[in-house]
This record gives C-alpha cells, structure tokens and sequence, in this order.
C-alpha cells in the first residue's frame, strides 16, 4: 500500500446526495407542503430541516485557540463570612473565577451580597487576587459603590491592579431598564460612569469596566435579536460616553464588555453568541478600529428555571453551558439548579460548578475553537441574528441611543409582544417545561435549600424619569401558582383537588388519552383518579361518587366515544360532576357531546392553563 491509496469510510456506497434526502421526505410527506417542515424563531427568522454545507466559513474570533472558557461561580450570600467560605470552597474544588452578585443587582433574584466596605473586605479574606482569578461584579444602583470598595481594597492591600483580573460590571442603563425608571438624565449618568471608569482606569486597574447586559431582555421575555440590539446599543451609549470624555477611542475600545443569557435551545444561544461577536467587530469597524476580539460573558437563564421537578434545571444548564461554551464565550455563571426556590445549598452550588468541569475536562469542549464554523445551520442562523439585530440597532440609534429608545418604549412593546406569543405558546404546551408544564410529578420530594430570608431594599433615589420597565419572569410561574395552591389545599384539608378519569372501553381504547390527561390536568396541581375502564353507566356513576373528585373526563377512543360518551357524560352529570371535560377533539360530535354534559374538550395545542385555571374556580365555586 502506497501513500497514495485512499481509504473512504463507505466507500462501496454511493454518495447519498440533498436531492436524494429531498426524494425519501417528499415519500414521507405524501404530497404535503414542504414548508411544514421549516420552522420560525420568535424572531420570526426561518430554520430549514437541512442545511448544505457553508463554503468559506471562517471560524469566529473570540477565545484564544484552545482555551477553557473561566469557570464562574456565583458568590450572593447576604452574610460575609458565609460568602467568603463558598468563595474559597469554590476556588479549591475547581472554579476559577468569582461572580459577585450585590443586593439589588439584576439577577441577584432576591438575594446578594452586602455591597458595604467593610463586608467586601470579609468576603474576599484569603483571596489572592492577583493569581489570575477571574472576578465580574453585578451591582445595581444600591450596590454602586460595590465597584469603588473592591478596587480600594486591592490598593490597599498592595496589589498591583494590572495583575487583576476584573470586570467591574458598571452598567446603569441595565439598572434603569429594569427598574423602568431614573433619578438622574442620560446626560447625568454618563458623566457618572465615565467618572467611575476614568477613576478605576487611573487607579492601573485594565477592565473592562461596564457592560453591556443582554439579560435584561432575556430575562423579561423578549427575542435573540433584541437582546444583541440592545446589548449592542448600551455599548455603544457607554463608548460614546467614555470617549466624549477625553480619551483616545483606542483606550476605550477594551473597557466595555458583553453579557448574555444562554438558555437550552443550543442552536440559537450558539449562533447568537458568534452573531454578538460579528456585530460588534463592526462596530468597531465602523469607529475606525482594528476588532479585537470582545470579552462574553454568559449566565445561564434565569426565565427557564423551574421551581418544580427542580433537578431538571441541571439538564437545561448543561445545554446551554455546552452551547456559550461553544459558541465562544470568555466565562460561564451557572444558576444553581434551586435557585428559583430560595438560596441555594452546597450541593446546589457544587453541581453548578461541576457542570463546567465535566464539560471542559472530560469532553473537551474548549479543544476546538469554534466548532459551528461551516455548518450551513449555524451559519445561515447566525448571519440572519446579525441582520435583523442590526436594523433593529439602528432603529434604537434613529430614536437618539438607547436611554431615548427606552423613554419611548421602543424595546420595551417589541418585548411585550415576543413575550405574550411566548407565554401564549407555554400555555399551550407547544414550548415544554418538563416536571412544570409538562410530566409532573405531584408526590415529588421537597428540595432543600438554605433558611435565608430575602433581601429587601429600600427604593433608590427618586423617579425623575420614568418608563416602562423590563421585569425579569420566569416561564413556569402560572403553572407553579395552581401548583402552590395545589399543595396549599393538600396542607390545609389533607388533599388535593381530584379529577376522576372515566376510562370508557378496554385499555387499549384508553389509555392514550388517559395519560395525556393525567399529564394534563395534574400540571395544575388536580390530582387524577385513574380507574379501569367501564362500560356501565351506572357503575361508572358509582365510582365516580367514591372518588371524592368534584370534575370528571371521559377518556377514550374516537369510536368508543361516538357509541358510548353521551351515556356516560349524562350518568356522571346526573351523580353530581361539577363539569364534564372529554379528551380528545371532538370533530363532528360537538354538538351531541356538549348536549350531553361534555363541558369542554382537552387536547394537544389548546390553552391548557386557561383550561386548568377555570377548572380551579369551578371546583372552588367562584
């Protein structure tokens, strides 16, 4: 064998082709449209089934080549000392940087740190800051002197600033779109912060110094390209003030940076990470600059986090650890998987950590810079991010920046509206929040965290400027207040509200059905009573009256229905069901069905939570 002979894997059969897939799924599709295999992001850009590969992709600048990204971790224990030793753990057992969450920052979520001198000074005992330890502040208006505190401890302890590495995490326009308000005008907040960043500058101290928080949008509801809009209109808002105030643009190019939410939709959060870093190699393009590559951080999302079935957050968080991570972000917060439940315990916090290890040291997922290059999916994805986040830039700019944009409520309806269609499709059940949305679990166990009680801060400064504000939310929340009165009922009187599933036939006639509407009825907290099947309406009437439940479905096959469900509906009307639901659509006998005492119909993509929210004022009687 010769240098020269080829060995092809599969050699001995022919190259499978775009068009041959294109002859298997038109076979498969029977003469329906093609289009109902393409799909749409909220933001309304187009995702193909298939992709061919993307000729001349170039790899992404962002990371150095084979870098691990800094393992971060989350640091917002109200109690110093307690701090300091999460802190210290953290760094002994593998994370290699600090996320330091103030009271009263976006994302503290209730908790955070005591922003005075004298607490940071307790909190980062035994650090040592300068042996290439990665710290990001998140600070709010209360927490601003969180920034100043910091850097006058480092000088005092002698350290020199340049051998730090620390992103202070200035960002008051974050702070206002949040809050939806401002004691003070664009005009008094830039001059603030460009006097913050030209002190910490002055003190040796190399940034970045603010940031640019997409999180803010993520958080309230809102699309991958307002949140690259308004990340890439806050950094410019903060360049702009930064340079007006004397400094060469050469010397502020590197003390803004950039900070996303990375949830589990690996494709869009992998293509949204490279789309910021392209856009903002633009900017910088068009400020007459040589792009540098921009510092990313990311969090993973706080809007996808359940309180139910909460182990399932681990899932989430590696994915979207996986897709920032490929995507090329610079450092990764993890959210502790039972953070919606309170201050999380040292397990909580140990998994959070670990879920970085594992992906960097033991699938190696730092070896390959960016990896997405070439792939016709990722690529095609991202350039659209990069498009429609740039006209919608631009519309920001049109409005006079970003403060402007806010007073006119520009993002702000664009998030409304992405929001309301994505709480729309959660109702529905078309996006899937398993163990909350999806798949309960009414007899899970009850997950510990720590007994801390939240911090609650007192209004900051007056509201001279006033907006709409941008309020984070997580998806699950509706689905978890019928769970919480749910338990609530089980506290007070020793169970919970019941449904009786009237299985009519053999099981294999019902159970399909009957376990969509378990599923269905026990995400609003209505325990199911599921029974053997009748086909008896006076029997089925008798269990039903044992059963204790108040609501009943009938839960079948089509054909058992059309033969049998109007007996049964009027038996189970007559032994006193409140309301009568029937699984399934109810086609062409509606009409006979409702006449019978069939209330209401369940069925994949209608509106569970309007369903199960009036079955609980039924059932409650109001």
């Amino acid at each position: 064998m010769t240098n020269t002979d080829e060995l092809t894997l599969g050699a001995e059969f022919p190259q499978a082709t775009f068009e041959d897939w294109r002859k298997l799924v038109d076979g498969v599709l029977k003469g329906a449209p093609f289009e109902k295999l393409v799909s749409k992001t909220s933001d309304e850009l187009r995702i193909d089934p298939i992709y061919r590969r993307a000729k001349g992709a170039a790899p992404v600048a962002g990371r150095a080549a084979a870098a691990p990204w800094q393992i971060m971790q989350r640091i917002d224990h109200p109690d110093a000392k307690a701090a300091n030793a999460q802190a210290l753990h953290d760094l002994e057992n593998g994370a290699t940087g600090l996320t330091l969450v103030f009271a009263g920052a976006n994302g503290a979520h209730g908790f955070g740190l005591d922003p005075s001198a004298d607490a940071i000074a307790q909190i980062l005992d035994g650090i040592y800051l300068d042996a290439g330890i990665g710290i990001e502040l998140q600070i709010g208006p209360q927490s601003r002197m969180a920034a100043v505190h910091v850097a006058e401890y480092i000088k005092g302890k002698g350290i020199d600033p340049a051998a730090c590495d620390i992103r202070f995490g200035l960002d008051p326009l974050g702070s206002c779109a949040v809050w939806g308000s401002s004691p003070y005008s664009w005009e008094e907040i830039a001059t603030a912060v460009t006097s913050a960043i030209k002190g910490l500058a002055a003190m040796g101290f190399k940034g970045p110094l603010a940031v640019a928080d997409g999180r803010v949008i993520h958080d309230a509801g809102g699309s991958e390209v307002q949140e690259l809009a308004f990340v890439l209109a806050c950094g410019v808002a903060y360049l702009r003030a930064i340079e007006q105030s004397g400094l060469a643009l050469e010397d502020v190019q590197g003390m803004v940076y950039a900070r996303l939410s990375a949830d589990a939709d690996q494709f869009l959060t992998l293509a949204k990470f490279r789309a910021l870093r392209l856009l903002w190699a633009r900017i910088e393009q068009a400020c007459g600059l040589t792009p540098k590559p921009l510092v990313v951080a990311a969090d993973t999302a706080w809007r996808m986090l359940t309180q139910r079935d909460a182990n399932v957050n681990m899932l989430r968080a590696t994915m979207a650890t996986f897709s920032a991570g490929l995507g090329g972000a610079n450092a990764i917060t993890v959210l502790p998987h039972t953070l919606a439940l309170g201050l999380p315990d040292p397990f909580a916090r140990r998994i959070a950590r670990n879920t970085q290890l594992v992906l960097l040291e033991e699938s190696n997922l730092a070896k390959v810079s960016d990896p997405a290059a070439g792939s016709g999916g990722i690529e095609t994805l991202t350039q659209q991010l990069c498009e429609a986040a740039w006209s919608l830039f631009q519309e920001i700019e049109k409005a006079g920046g970003i403060f402007a944009a806010l007073e006119q409520s520009l993002i702000q309806k664009k998030v409304a509206a992405t929001r309301a269609v994505r709480e729309a499709n959660i109702a529905k059940r078309k996006d899937v929040l398993t163990g909350a949305s999806e798949f309960p679990n009414l007899h899970e166990a009850e997950i510990a965290v720590l007994d801390e009680v939240p911090v609650v801060l007192p209004p900051y400064g007056e509201a001279k400027f006033k907006f709409d504000p941008l309020a984070p939310l997580r998806l699950a929340t509706p689905f978890e207040a019928l769970r919480d009165k749910s338990d609530e009922k089980l506290k007070t009187s020793g169970a919970r509200p019941k449904i009786f599933l009237a299985n009519l036939g053999t099981p294999a006639d019902f159970t399909a059905r009957a376990t969509f509407a378990k599923s269905f009825f026990e995400t609003g907290g209505i325990e199911a009573i599921d029974m053997q099947g009748f086909a008896d309406p006076a029997a089925l009437a008798t269990a039903f009256k044992t059963s204790g439940a108040a609501i009943a479905c009938l839960c079948s096959s089509g054909k058992v229905y059309a033969e049998h469900a109007a007996a049964a509906a009027k038996a189970l009307q007559a032994a006193g069901a409140k309301h009568i639901y029937l699984a399934g659509r109810p086609g062409e006998q509606e009409a006979a069905l409702r006449s019978a005492g069939v209330g209401d119909f369940i069925f994949a993509g209608g509106d569970a939570l309007a369903v199960l929210q009036e079955a609980w004022r039924r059932m409650e009687g109001t």
